[in-house]
């Protein structure tokens, strides 16, 4: 694996590749790497002729200093795995060679309803930060497929947005979440719960399973009401449980028959805040 910090570096050495006729996938992440993301670098290896992954947290996408200040660095493991799982290229930039010129001059976009609802609304610029840095990661590494987890769901359906509006050729890819033998979806915060918390997080999951299995049973808001009672008992603080279009994130109020759905959960336990989401089959 070649680890470039330099955008000039890793501009040019791309553009080497792309003259033997190489095609180019990318994922990018904030480190803290985990089996979640080592399988969307092997999604992007059976899908393209290079690897490219990037490892950069981005400043601008925290709306909670603390959450920045805390979230978890481990670059020697990350360039190991990333090894093991077959990359082939790194961008490890600082924050003064990914913002020359500083974060405020950087393009923004507008995603719309997108940013008004559930993570929009819970936490406010995060997208706008989202936004800049794969925008610019996008010019820099200029991919032919766009790897992402769905974890993330809100976050992917940003980033369709964001290659719509920045004319990106760029084809995305949604890998399925990974998780725990108990249902936790995988996460960098993971790291920071305390074993009892650690107990009690898969509870979220079952949650999701729940929702999708009494959807014959046609009553979202009943069903919405048990998880909110259940996590809160179990010590957690709900921000919300939610239906939506799986297609536009569209929020319903009930099941609707026919229609692809997409459940989506975000709570904390402790100072811990956790996302997760469900397709529903």
């Amino acid at each position: 694996m070649v680890i470039f910090k330099k955008i000039a570096d890793i501009q040019s050495y791309i553009i080497s590749q792309r003259a033997q006729n190489r095609n180019i996938g990318f994922v990018p992440t904030m480190g803290a790497l985990h089996n979640g993301h080592i399988s969307l670098v092997k999604h992007a290896k059976d899908v393209a002729d290079i690897v490219v992954s990037s490892i950069f947290v981005n400043p601008t996408q925290f709306n909670d200093a603390k959450d920045f200040e805390k979230y978890p660095v481990s670059i020697e493991d990350d360039v190991k795995m990333l090894i093991e799982a077959g990359c082939d290229i790194l961008l490890l930039p600082a924050v003064d060679e990914m913002y020359p010129d500083g974060s405020g001059k950087m393009p923004t976009f507008d995603f719309g309803y997108l940013d008004t609802i559930l993570e929009g609304e819970k936490r406010p610029g995060h997208f706008k930060g989202v936004g800049q840095v794969v925008a610019r990661l996008l010019d820099i590494v200029k991919p032919d497929i766009l790897v992402m987890g769905q974890k993330d769901y809100q976050q992917c359906m940003v980033v369709k947005s964001l290659l719509l509006q920045t004319g990106s050729n760029a084809k995305m890819h949604i890998a399925p979440t990974q998780r725990e033998a108990d249902g936790l979806a995988m996460s960098s915060r993971n790291r920071r719960l305390t074993e009892p918390q650690r107990a009690l997080a898969g509870t979220i999951y079952q949650c999701l399973v729940s929702i999708q299995t009494k959807q014959d049973e046609g009553n979202f808001t009943l069903v919405q009401k048990e998880c909110t009672d259940l996590l809160t008992t179990k010590g957690f603080e709900v921000e919300y449980i939610s239906l939506a279009d799986a297609d536009n994130l569209t929020l319903l109020s009930n099941y609707q028959g026919g229609r692809p759905m997409v459940a989506l959960i975000a709570a904390r336990i402790g100072e811990i805040r956790l996302i997760d989401n469900m397709l529903l089959q």
